[in-house]
C-alpha cells in the first residue's frame, strides 16, 4: 500500500533552526544545482520514476543545470526545510502551501498542479448512511489535515458545521485500528487507510472528495525568487513531468505498465494497488488538461474555501483571523486577499510552454 503523509499540521519553519541558503548553487560551482523534495504519495510517484530512468537528468542537462530529486520521508519536515531555504522546491498541497511557506512570508509559486483528490479522502460512518447521521458524533481524524478540510466541506454541503460534531485528533497510522473499535462510529481518512476502513462490514462512505473536485490540490511548489532568476529550473521540471506523464498514460501498454510498476514498487505496493489509488486521483497527465482546469475562476473559488478554513483554525498564524491576510495570485491576473502581501502564486507559464512544444 502507498503510505500517504499529506498532513496539514502547521509547523513553523523557524523551529528547525536552519538558515535560508537559497539555491543550492555556490560560487565554486559552474553549474547551478537545485534540491527538489518529494514525498511518497500516489500522485507524486512519477518523481521516483523520472529519477530512476534518468528523465530528470536529461531535462536538467538540456538547460545546463543539475536537479537533485530527494525523497522526503517526513512530509511536513520537508516543507519546513523548503520554507527555511534548504530546498528550492517541494511537493505539497494547496492548503499547506498557504499555511506553511506563505504564512511564514516565503513567496512561493505553484509550478504545476500534479493532481487533485477525486475520492482519495472521505467521511466514513457506522450506523449511518448520510452526512446528517454524523450529528452529535465524535469524529476521529488527523486534525488540520486534508481529512479535516474534507469533513468541514462535507458538513457545509449538508447545511451543518463543525459545531454539530466533535473532532478527536488521531494519527493516520492509527486511524484504521480506531475505526475497528466498538463505540467509534465516525472517521475521516485518506487512502490507503481509507481503503482498509471502507472494507469494514459496517462502514458506509457518506462523502468523498469527488464531491469537491479540484479543491484538494497536489502541487510542485518552488521558490518564486529562485524561479525568476533561474527559469531553466521551471522548464526542466515541467518538461520532465510531462514526459513521464506521456509514458504513464501513453498508448504503449508495456511501457505504461512498466512505469507504473516501478512507481508502485517505490511506494511499497503492487501494480494493482497503485492503479486502484490512481482511480481516485485526477492526474493532470497533459498540459492541455491542466490549462483547461486551472482557470482563475475555479482556482479562486477553491482557494477561498481553503483560506477560510485555514483562518478559522488559526493556520495562517496565531494572531491572524483575517482569511485575506495573505495574498494569492492566479495565472490570468486575478488576486485573492492582500495584494501587498502576495506570498502564493499559481503559474501557467511553463505549462503553456509545454502545451505549445516550446520547452
Amino acid at each position: 500500500m502507498i503510505f500517504s503523509t499529506r498532513l496539514k499540521t502547521f509547523v513553523a519553519a523557524s523551529t528547525l533552526g536552519i538558515a535560508a541558503i537559497g539555491p543550492s548553487s555556490t560560487m565554486a560551482q559552474e553549474t547551478p544545482t537545485f534540491d527538489i523534495g518529494w514525498t511518497v504519495y500516489v500522485g507524486w510517484m512519477p518523481f521516483a520514476y523520472m529519477e530512476r530512468e534518468g528523465i530528470i537528468d536529461k531535462w536538467a542537462d538540456r538547460y545546463d543545470i543539475d536537479i537533485n530529486l530527494i525523497q522526503v520521508n517526513d512530509y511536513i519536515g520537508g516543507i519546513n526545510l523548503y520554507t527555511s531555504g534548504r530546498y528550492d522546491g517541494v511537493t505539497m498541497t494547496n492548503m499547506d502551501a498557504l499555511t506553511i511557506p506563505a504564512a511564514n512570508g516565503k513567496d512561493s509559486t505553484s509550478l504545476f498542479i500534479t493532481d487533485y483528490s477525486n475520492g482519495n479522502d472521505a467521511v466514513v460512518l457506522k450506523n449511518g448512511d448520510s452526512m446528517s447521521d454524523i450529528a452529535g458524533r465524535d469524529v476521529y481524524l488527523v486534525q488540520y489535515s486534508v481529512s479535516h478540510y474534507t469533513l468541514a466541506r462535507a458538513l457545509q454541503k449538508a447545511d451543518m458545521s463543525e459545531r454539530d460534531i466533535n473532532t478527536i485528533n488521531t494519527s493516520d497510522a492509527d486511524i484504521v485500528g480506531v475505526f475497528e473499535q466498538s463505540g467509534v462510529n465516525a472517521v475521516t481518512a485518506w487512502n490507503p487507510q481509507l481503503g482498509e476502513i471502507a472494507e469494514h462490514p459496517d462502514a458506509n462512505v457518506v462523502f468523498d472528495s469527488s464531491e469537491i473536485p479540484g479543491e484538494i490540490l497536489d502541487m510542485m511548489v518552488v521558490d518564486t525568487e529562485t524561479l525568476e532568476e533561474y527559469p531553466e529550473l521551471g522548464k526542466a521540471l515541467t518538461g520532465a513531468w510531462y514526459e513521464t506523464m506521456a509514458i504513464m498514460y501513453g498508448d504503449d501498454q508495456g511501457a505504461r505498465e512498466s512505469a507504473r510498476s516501478l512507481m508502485a514498487e517505490a511506494a511499497g505496493t503492487d501494480l494493482a494497488g497503485y492503479n486502484t489509488q490512481l482511480e481516485a486521483t485526477f492526474m493532470f497527465d497533459t498540459p492541455e488538461k491542466k490549462l483547461a482546469f486551472a482557470t482563475d475562476e475555479e482556482l479562486v473559488e477553491s482557494m477561498d474555501f481553503v483560506r477560510q478554513f485555514s483562518a478559522r483554525h488559526a493556520l495562517l498564524g496565531e494572531s491572524v483571523t483575517d482569511p485575506g491576510f495573505i495574498g494569492i495570485a492566479f495565472p490570468e491576473g486575478s488576486t485573492l486577499g492582500n495584494e501587498d502581501n502576495i506570498q502564493l502564486r499559481f503559474s501557467n507559464e511553463y505549462i503553456r510552454m509545454a502545451a505549445e512544444d516550446e520547452l
